[in-house]
């Protein structure tokens, strides 16, 4: 199985910016995409971004398209997300995620594992 961990969440202000962390561990027959998904309260989990394994291609929500990048490290199975000029509305919490098979989703009911998610707060 696969095990995802989420770190760097926090309480920032609004233009400020944060790096999430996800560390995957475990063994796991295949890595299509790794992303973030982020879930504020009373509304449904979202796509916020995706990449890659291999070719490292990249995806966006529009709604953090320019102000956000994804990537991962060769070195260690990680993928982190940053996260600039931070608005109130980025408030939630964010998960990682991993699909193992193409094709790439933005829907979180084809991604196969999670991690517990790390929470973000944006305050004006």
């Amino acid at each position: 199985q696969v095990q995802l961990v989420e770190s760097g969440g926090g309480l920032v202000q609004a233009g400020d910016s944060l790096r999430l962390s996800c560390a995957a561990s475990g063994r796991a027959f295949s890595t299509y995409m790794m992303g973030w998904f982020r879930q504020a309260p009373g509304k449904e989990r979202e796509f916020v971004a995706g990449i890659t394994w291999n070719d490292r291609q990249t995806y966006y929500a529009d709604s953090v398209k320019g102000r956000f990048t994804i990537s991962r490290d060769n070195a260690k199975p990680t993928v982190y997300l940053q996260m600039n000029s931070l608005k109130p509305e980025d408030t939630a919490v964010y998960y990682c995620t991993m699909k193992p098979w193409p094709p790439m989703s933005r829907m979180p009911n084809e991604y196969r594992y999670w991690g517990q998610g790390t929470q973000v707060t944006v305050s004006t």
